[in-house]
């Protein structure tokens, strides 16, 4: 069986030109593209700069070799590679399922073109079967999650080996159960202005193309 995420991982790499400074995602599915640029370093000689999104792939990065910078030496990023949780017909989509939101959004709101890359059943016509991440600072946490227990939104925390789950910078994730969401820019303007919450997986405007792993090879479908 054709392994799809490794399918688009490799392709996306295309995308990568010399000089560039690249935005390495995080997942399952961005594990496949980190690696084929570090296989690209070595190879072909390519010369990049990375910024990574999580601790975890900064740890891959290193290992393959890959030149790394911190989002703060650089000023923007040219291109950002990443998986997402679900993708809808508009380009929105929702991330944080591996609990790298945080990054991953500062990462992406900093590049000037960013690319997702996906299997097919990620593709979805209204975003919301996929539990919303929602990072929040840990002070006043079961205060917010009281809050968003009143307004419906099936919220659980994040848990890891029987206790609470902690993202790279040292805040929790409230998941939020909402089967549908109407209407995703009201969702986010909300959560934006919700004291307490650092981030939402709510990833909107961002995308420029997706790249879809199927059977029969990859699919780049542009806005």
């Amino acid at each position: 069986m054709t392994n799809l995420k490794q399918q688009v991982g490799i392709k996306a790499a295309e995308f990568v030109k010399d000089g560039m400074i690249v935005g390495l995602g995080t997942g399952s599915t961005a594990y496949y593209f980190v690696q084929e640029i570090g296989r690209r370093i070595q190879e072909e000689g390519l010369n990049i700069t990375g910024v990574t999104t999580s601790s975890g792939t900064t740890a891959q990065a290193r290992e393959l070799g890959i030149p790394l910078k911190s989002i703060d030496e650089v000023d923007y990023v040219d291109v950002t590679v990443d998986g997402a949780d679900e993708v809808d017909p508009s380009f929105n989509g929702i991330k944080g399922g591996g609990g790298a939101l945080l990054m991953e959004k500062v990462v992406a709101s900093n590049s000037k073109d960013c690319i997702w890359i996906v299997d097919e059943s990620k593709l979805v016509d209204c975003l919301g079967s996929f539990k919303l991440p929602v990072e929040v600072v840990q002070y006043g946490a079961q205060n917010l999650f009281r809050k968003f227990q009143t307004k419906g939104y099936n919220p659980s925390f994040r848990m890891k080996d029987g206790e609470i789950f902690v993202t790279d910078q040292v805040n929790y994730i409230i998941d939020l159960d909402l089967k549908k969401i109407q209407d995703a820019e009201k969702l986010a303007d909300e959560l934006d202005r919700t004291v307490g919450v650092v981030e939402h997986g709510l990833f909107i405007g961002l995308i420029s193309k997706v790249i879809v792993g199927r059977p029969e090879g990859p699919e780049i479908i542009e806005k």
